[in-house]
């Protein structure tokens, strides 16, 4: 985007489409929760039941997922997504900076929002990031060589249809996803786009590195899409602080979970010292 289409964007009214608000759960200070492709907010079943006694917990379906709208001009681009949730969030009319988590693209896209909107975030979560830079500015060859192999997959999966909505199914069977992997006919345009345009695409380093409030990335060691070559770059950030869930792959499992609730509840009490 060029500095005058980033101006305009700042300074002219929104027309951005409101996302659907799933859950808007318990009082205290706030959390929003951004869910990852092919998914919804219920993402973290697992996860706002136990944060809700003690925190206003709000959740919303990204655009072109779950209820959310799916406007038809829409490219899905990184600031397409970000668009809809600053104004979701502008229509909540939130009193104080908040705790904003993402799960997979949701953290790409929290990550894009904090850089931009520096003084509504108090810190950052990034669940399960996929961080990926283009395999050219790489110079390990065997990182290289994964993080290209996870291009030409993602090129795949949207470039044959009928194979990814079929594969889907069997994922949600096997891996017991029912609940939380969705790609179907209507939201198939979202996931392609949203695939390409923000994840295959995308500047999440510099994100990262410009945002200036903590960060902490909880993840699986079993997860299929972090690639560590990358995922090293960030843990080198001084604002960054890692954390390793055993045993537990991309999604927001039970395991996986309670390391986020702790997470969050930690830097909390440490930010009201």
């Amino acid at each position: 985007m060029t500095f005058w289409g980033a101006l305009r964007r700042r300074l002219l009214p929104s027309k951005a489409p409101l996302l659907n608000i799933a859950a808007d759960e318990g009082d205290g200070p706030v959390i929003i929760f951004l869910h990852g492709i092919a998914s919804s907010a219920v993402t973290f079943a697992h996860v706002i039941p136990q944060l809700s006694d003690h925190y206003r917990c709000i959740s919303f379906d990204l655009l072109g997922f779950g209820e959310s709208p799916s406007p038809a001009d829409s490219n899905f681009t990184i600031e397409d997504h970000v668009d809809s949730i600053r104004a979701t969030i502008h229509s909540l009319k939130l009193d104080a900076p908040f705790i904003l988590v993402g799960h997979s693209l949701g953290s790409l896209l929290a990550a894009r929002y904090t850089a931009a909107h520096p003084s509504k975030v108090s810190r950052l979560v990034l669940v399960s990031p996929p961080i990926y830079v283009s395999p050219n500015q790489i110079g390990d060859p065997l990182v290289r060589a994964r993080v290209g192999a996870y291009m030409r997959a993602y090129e795949f999966l949207r470039t044959n249809k009928e194979f990814t909505i079929a594969s889907v199914d069997t994922v949600r069977r096997l891996f017991r996803t029912e609940d939380t992997l969705d790609i179907s006919e209507r939201n198939w345009r979202a996931f392609v786009l949203s695939l390409k345009n923000c994840i295959e695409t995308q500047t999440t380093v510099s994100d990262i590195a410009a945002v200036r409030v903590p960060i902490d990335i909880v993840y699986g060691t079993l997860d299929q899409f972090i690639a560590p070559g990358t995922l090293g770059i960030v843990e080198q950030m001084r604002h960054v602080t890692m954390h390793r869930v055993e045993a537990n792959d991309h999604m927001v499992r039970k395991r996986l979970a309670k390391r986020l609730v702790e997470v969050i509840d930690a830097g909390h009490q440490i930010a009201e010292k």
